[in-house]
């Protein structure tokens, strides 16, 4: 994340790394948001050399995306597996969005995925955040109902289906986790 915060403010960013996995995820990081990396291996660390490059995107691999990008969390988990992990997972990954400088429009909380906007959530302080940062939060009503919800709800606004529907047919892009 500090190195996220650093691309986003300089054109040239040193980071140093100590396992293969950071190595490769800073990469990944830092030629996503247009920056050449270098890397230099010293001793027991790798320093990746961020330097960004100005370049101009061939006209057949641009894409043009004309509607909202709506974020749709259908559990309260993040994958498939332990349920433990996946609300780890889950945690941090709303926690990396609020930090992140591209954000969805929308989040759409279906499904037992309502159970993160309620007032005893681990993930409620993340939610403010992306919600501050105007990202609208909307849970389903007849979820929230299903589970016994709807009276504890602490994050976003409580929608229905014939909202949810008209969100997802007019997104630009739509990401289901």
């Amino acid at each position: 994340m500090l190195t996220l915060k650093a691309l986003g403010e300089a054109d040239e960013v040193t980071t140093i790394v100590d396992s293969v996995e950071a190595r490769e995820n800073v990469s990944r990081l830092a030629r996503s948001q247009g920056f050449r990396v270098d890397i230099e291996e010293k001793e027991a660390a790798w320093y990746l050399h961020l330097i960004r490059e100005s370049f101009a995107m061939e006209p057949e691999t641009e894409k043009v995306i004309t509607g909202p990008t709506v974020l749709l969390i259908a559990s309260e988990c993040f994958g498939r597996g332990s349920d433990e992990l996946g609300k780890l997972l889950m945690r941090t990954f709303l926690h990396t969005l609020g930090e992140s400088p591209l954000l969805p429009n929308q989040i759409i909380f279906l499904n037992s995925g309502v159970k993160l906007v309620v007032n005893d959530s681990a993930v409620l302080d993340d939610l403010e955040v992306l919600a501050k940062r105007g990202v609208d939060l909307c849970a389903c009503g007849t979820c929230l109902g299903f589970y016994e919800l709807k009276d504890r709800v602490a994050a976003g606004r409580i929608s229905n289906m014939y909202d949810i529907a008209s969100a997802l047919l007019n997104a630009g892009k739509t990401i289901e986790i």
